[in-house]
């Protein structure tokens, strides 16, 4: 299509953003490999000592600055090479994981894979995401980041389950390098094959705006040049916008969840005696219901509003984490993960929504960096903080009532702070 002709919307794209889809549930795979089988066999297959919270931390805490400081670099990146060569870049840096983990002799190089995993992750989920928003209308973004999200999520969950189980049969680390090598080949392939520019519908749809085009009008920012530099969007959306400000510490804060069922989920449950299976199961549950429900909350958030989905997930979310401790059983554990698991889908998409509703399309790849730079920093921040606390107080159950607490007072302040952003329920 040339410029002249392209069209926004899902229906009118459907190819591309299946294609999209297929990517996105790779990403998932990808991430979801290093989450069941790698934390519970730390002291027995990689040498991490009993109760060293904060070393067991270590690699999502690498993880969590990697991704973090890449989602930034993507964003910005994408505006001016394009989002497709991003997205390969991301999966280029992958390609090596699979041999760290099948060869790895000690916890030093799980933490060097998950550096790499960082980057693929930082570069490809970003450019996925922002490829849907380039794609979709305004009026359709909740639902094309909640299909994104339960894309990439119902991969996590798949991974994690897959590998539980070809650790069993083929041996932890075989199991784990087969599954990954084989994921990140066909997505490399999938890249250069089935993928599209979607820059072009970003220049199309600034056009429209500028010349009033484009029907609601957005709450854009006022004080932001018309092509801001990267530190004016990066201040912008971190402190100088109240309403950036309140969704960005609410994203951060919400991924001290994922930190907490990425460390200390499996070493909880292994310690209370549950197979590696069932725990890939409970842990499962967690990215199954976030991935589907949010079916149906990033359509809700399109006709309802995005605020109180995201104040109501944050309260429910750390809710299912305190329910962790309360119960002794494998059903239980699997209760607490799925409320988890709603309140991350109620809030997950629509804190994205949020910041595309009030980001220019001149900037808007920009303005998702930043976001997802801090929001992703909280897997960092959330992991070191919870590790410091359990070591502290000699429990893996202390960092549990951490990350319920944080998530509380993150919920009482974007209630606060934030506001309506979707352009037809509160327009300029």
């Amino acid at each position: 299509m040339t410029a002249m002709t392209l069209r926004h919307g899902i229906r009118q794209n459907l190819g591309q953003f299946l294609h999209l889809l297929l990517q996105v549930l790779l990403v998932g795979f990808t991430i979801g490999m290093m989450r069941t089988v790698v934390p519970a066999l730390a002291d027995s297959e990689f040498g991490v000592p009993r109760n060293s919270f904060v070393l067991l931390s270590a690699f999502v805490v690498a993880f969590g600055f990697v991704k973090g400081t890449l989602n930034f670099i993507a964003g910005r990146l994408s505006e001016s090479i394009g989002r497709q060569r991003v997205l390969l870049l991301g999966w280029v840096a992958a390609l090596p994981i699979p041999a760290l983990i099948l060869w790895a002799p000690s916890w030093n190089y799980i933490v060097l894979a998950t550096v790499l995993l960082g980057i693929n992750q930082g570069l490809t989920w970003s450019m996925s995401q922002t490829s849907k928003l380039d794609i979709a209308r305004s009026d359709e973004r909740g639902f094309a980041i909640g299909l994104n999200e339960f894309s990439g999520y119902i991969g996590v969950a798949i991974a994690g389950i897959v590998t539980g189980y070809l650790a069993t049969a083929m041996g932890a680390r075989s199991g784990v390098a087969a599954f990954g090598f084989a994921t990140i080949v066909l997505a490399i392939l999938a890249t250069i094959f089935w993928i599209n520019e979607t820059l072009p519908f970003a220049h199309v749809e600034a056009k429209r705006h500028a010349a009033g085009l484009s029907g609601s009008s957005p709450r854009y920012p006022k004080n932001i040049s018309e092509r801001p530099s990267t530190w004016e969007v990066f201040t912008l959306v971190t402190w100088r916008d109240r309403r950036f400000m309140a969704v960005t510490q609410a994203g951060l804060t919400e991924k001290f969840v994922d930190a907490l069922v990425w460390v200390f989920y499996p070493v909880f449950l292994y310690r209370h005696g549950v197979s590696i299976s069932n725990i890939g199961w409970v842990v499962g549950t967690y990215a199954f219901v976030w991935g589907g429900t949010q079916l149906l909350t990033g359509r809700m958030s399109d006709r309802w509003g995005r605020h109180l989905l995201n104040v109501w997930g944050m309260l429910i979310c750390g809710a299912g984490v305190a329910l962790m401790l309360i119960f002794d059983q494998v059903a239980g554990w699997t209760f607490s993960a799925a409320l988890s698991g709603v309140g991350m889908a109620m809030l997950y998409p629509n804190l994205s929504a949020a910041i595309a509703d009030i980001s220019h399309p001149n900037w808007r790849g920009s303005a998702i960096g930043v976001y997802r730079f801090w929001r992703d920093l909280g897997y960092g921040i959330g992991a070191l903080a919870m590790g410091i606390v359990a070591n502290s107080a000699g429990t893996v159950e202390g960092g549990f009532w951490f990350v319920a607490a944080s998530m509380f007072l993150s919920g009482i302040v974007l209630w606060i702070c934030g506001e309506e952003t979707h352009p037809r329920l509160n327009p300029a």
